[in-house]
């Protein structure tokens, strides 16, 4: 196969970031943050708010100062090589829950969670703009959007699955456990980013502007086929912010716990593990569904309506352990639209910024896919604060008290128990009908 290493390398680095940092981050922060670390519901929905309002502003800012960079490395690449070490690092301090009082940890967990956005930010970018520079067919970026999309999910079921073993390995609190995990997966998601950096090449020369302008922010906004797509991208985040921020609490308060099934221990991340590894087979395969039904457009759209039909046939399944393998079985189905549409979305961007090139003279790779990142993260970070929010308004408090203790209390059981099912199906369900009509409006053929 053409590029073989190359992909491979470029796999990597979303196995990194994708596999391990976001998947921990996406499915394991809500719960950490309200019943390990101690802060409060709102705190903790507040915190993903701001959050994401330092994206708005870094993200382009990170694409901009990309599409700039020239280095004996390349434009995007010494990003990754650079970005690897601190990546990893920070990853590791996010996890950890230091001794501090009720103010200590809300500084601490602001200030970390913020860095890790940033460092997320100089990080995945430039590695989602490697696409628009390794190669200029449409085919072969097709593949290397394949790979990006099975490295994530690849890893993303290696972390989920051994999540819960390696907690009871570690063993003493929680606390504990994840941070003895977080250096565990920093060092690896650091190492996988330098990986990527050094193994692929960058082919494709950027044609730069001359100097710094705003003309490229104002350009995107005239860029109907970006403005169709980055909303397609914040729809496709919050479909799986959703489910991940909430799967946590489904487990805990709607099956009662984990679920011990001939000693496969079912807790949230496994529970979400089949999902990962149904998305890393049906992301391989993407590339010749999409062949076979003749455009990404029609492929997405089809993906799109698998979705749907899933998650609103979730919502009808008892909330009884007994029933573990029939959710398992509608995860799985869930997860071939998921697993189908997930390379499009990047093969697309491709596409958009091979459009802006052509249109407006300069190369925008960088900007354009940073879009893509700022709408996985908003899409992501804003689904798991409506999840606090909504969890609060259905009755759940958490909180730390004056000797450092998190308490947790839940003022209407069925209210809350409700309110996550719908979280996990219907909500996800009514995005997913968006999606679908945006799809249907977006205007390259391709």
């Amino acid at each position: 196969m053409k590029y073989l290493k190359e992909k491979i390398g470029y796999a990597l680095g979303d196995a990194a970031a994708g596999g391990i940092t976001w998947k921990i981050m996406s499915i394991a922060f809500p719960l950490f943050f309200t019943n390990v670390f101690g802060l409060t519901v709102a705190d903790t929905a507040t915190l993903m708010l701001i959050a994401r309002m330092f994206d708005v502003v870094t993200d382009p800012l990170m694409g901009s100062l990309a599409d700039r960079t020239q280095s004996r490395w390349g434009t995007y690449r010494p990003w990754l090589i650079f970005g690897a070490i601190p990546f990893g690092v920070i990853f590791a301090l996010l996890l950890f829950t230091p001794d501090f009082g009720p103010v200590g940890k809300r500084i601490y967990a602001y200030t970390m969670y913020l860095l890790m956005m940033a460092i997320y930010t100089a990080v995945n970018v430039p590695y989602g703009s490697l696409l628009g520079v390794m190669t200029d067919d449409d085919n072969e970026k097709n593949q290397f959007s394949s790979f990006r999309m099975v490295g994530a999910y690849a890893m993303g079921f290696i972390t989920l699955l051994s999540f819960p073993y390696l907690k009871n390995m570690v063993g003493g609190s929680e606390s504990h456990q994840y941070a003895v995990l977080g250096v565990f997966f920093g060092i690896i998601a650091a190492v996988g980013t330098l990986a990527c950096g050094l193994m692929t090449k960058e082919r494709m020369k950027p044609v730069r502007a001359e100097k710094f302008s705003f003309r490229p922010f104002v350009d995107l906004f005239k860029n109907k086929p970006w403005i169709y797509l980055t909303l397609i991208g914040i729809c496709t985040n919050f479909f799986n912010g959703f489910r991940y921020a909430v799967a946590g609490y489904l487990v805990e308060y709607c099956l009662h716990g984990d679920v011990t099934v001939s000693g496969l221990i079912i807790n949230y991340t496994v529970f979400m593990t089949f999902g990962e590894v149904t998305c890393m087979i049906f992301g391989g395969l993407s590339p010749k569904f999409t062949k076979m039904v003749g455009s990404k457009r029609k492929a997405f759209s089809i993906a799109a309506i698998i979705c749907i039909v899933f998650s609103v046939t979730f919502f009808f399944v008892p909330m009884d352990p007994k029933y573990i393998w029939v959710l398992i079985a509608i995860v799985i189905l869930t997860s071939i639209g998921v697993g189908l549409y997930s390379p499009l979305l990047w093969s697309m961007y491709a596409d958009v910024a091979d459009y802006a090139t052509e249109k407006n003279g300069t190369s925008s790779t960088g900007l354009i896919f940073s879009s893509g990142t700022m709408a996985q993260k908003f899409g992501t970070a804003i689904s798991g604060s409506l999840v606090a929010m909504l969890l609060g308004i259905a009755g759940f408090i958490s909180f730390t008290d004056n000797t450092g203790q998190t308490i947790v209390q839940i003022t209407d059981e069925e209210s809350v128990r409700n309110m996550i099912w719908a979280i996990f199906s219907l909500f996800p369900a009514i995005i997913c009908l968006i999606m679908l009509f945006l799809i249907h409006k977006y205007p390259i053929k391709k």
